[in-house]
């Protein structure tokens, strides 16, 4: 039997395969407007007593990451640093006792990570760990792990497990805010609401598939690439920059979006593709901005926003949209254009697209 069934490729069949991952992860860790956690309760005074909070991860587990940052100081008003795991363990850092140090991977045997990890122990920091594998190094080392409960996932380039991590950070923030009294139960209250139509939402954007196809015989003969987006937009776009680089090798880059003119403005020349990532209310109107610059520069691009946008389309080659949801929420679903798009392009380029050349699904080996 052909574990893949109708799909042509794993990365397909885990794209598709979201919607009940998305189901997973949300199942039995949301009650009414409260988020819980079985085998898991630290309390107020524990939150309270962490004065540093520090993600430490590696490729797209380190994207996810940096959505957590933005989660945990909006919801709890600490600063939290993302770390890079490999450089982590090289560097001086201000981790103690009173540190929360949260190490993601998907394997859970990530070289860096677990050495990262390690150090972090050895320094007092209480550690928490997302893995998607539960007997894994990395969740029996740590103090606490949390699963991502997606089953395997086959496919080099992570799709469902990578999407889990960001729900993921999304509930453990909103659940120390909880514990801590940080966030408004009006406003938790409609953010869980937003996370549990996800499912359901993410569904209706995988329905239509040949717009992707469309725009991936003209992505397969660009020689640069530039993905954009503020804040939350922008941690997408380093994703789908990474993903379109490890599936169809092509070479693409991610932008803040003001960052764009400090430089980078001098490569992008006529019909050169930029992936717009517009999908947060709070910062659309800047990133309308930058997409009208680099248009007038000659650029094509393809904008990836809200369901009923107006003002994109007249400026867009090409628009990706996914449907409204709560704005804090939006970004999650923004995702699944990204992973169609590098697929269906590394497709159009004729790419070993389960298993791209020179990488491998866990890196286990330390250098």
């Amino acid at each position: 039997m052909n574990a893949k069934g109708d799909f042509a490729h794993f990365m397909l069949k885990e794209i598709f395969e979201q919607p009940q991952a998305l189901q997973n992860v949300l199942e039995g860790r949301i009650q009414g407007d409260r988020v819980v956690w079985e085998n898991f309760q630290v309390s107020r005074e524990q939150i309270n007593q962490w004065n540093k909070i520090y993600i430490i991860a590696c490729g797209s587990a380190y994207h996810s990451g940096l959505f957590g940052k933005l989660l945990l100081e909006k919801f709890l008003g600490m600063m939290v640093e993302v770390e890079i795991a490999s450089e982590f363990r090289y560097r001086d850092s201000f981790v103690d006792e009173n540190t929360l140090a949260i190490f993601i991977s998907q394997s859970g045997e990530t070289a860096d990570t677990l050495a990262a990890l390690r150090l972090a122990k050895k320094k007092k920091a209480f550690t928490l760990a997302l893995t998607n594998v539960e007997k894994s190094t990395i969740s029996r080392e740590a103090d606490v792990c949390l699963s991502l409960k997606v089953g395997p996932e086959i496919a080099v380039a992570s799709t469902k497990a990578y999407t889990a991590m960001l729900v993921m950070q999304y509930l453990l923030s909103i659940y120390f805010a909880q514990v801590k009294k940080t966030l408004a139960a009006g406003e938790r209250a409609r953010i869980l609401k937003g996370l549990l139509e996800l499912p359901r939402k993410t569904s209706l954007i995988l329905e239509e598939q040949e717009p992707y196809v469309q725009i991936a015989k003209e992505l397969k003969s660009a020689e640069n690439l530039f993905y954009l987006g503020r804040l939350f937009d922008y941690y997408l776009a380093r994703e789908g920059a990474l993903k379109l680089k490890e599936t169809a090798y092509l070479h693409a880059e991610a932008y803040a979006s003001g960052e764009i003119r400090h430089g980078t403005l001098a490569i992008v020349t006529p019909n050169t593709p930029i992936v717009a990532i517009a999908v947060q209310e709070s910062v659309y109107k800047p990133t309308l901005a930058i997409v009208k610059e680099v248009v007038q520069q000659g650029a094509s691009v393809i904008g990836v926003v809200n369901e009923g946008d107006q003002e994109m389309k007249k400026w867009a080659r090409h628009l990706l949209t996914i449907p409204r949801i709560d704005n804090l929420v939006s970004p999650i679903l923004a995702v699944i254009p990204l992973q169609l798009l590098a697929y269906y392009t590394a497709v159009a380029m004729g790419c070993a697209i389960d298993q791209p050349r020179n990488l491998t699904k866990a890196v286990t080996n330390d250098l």
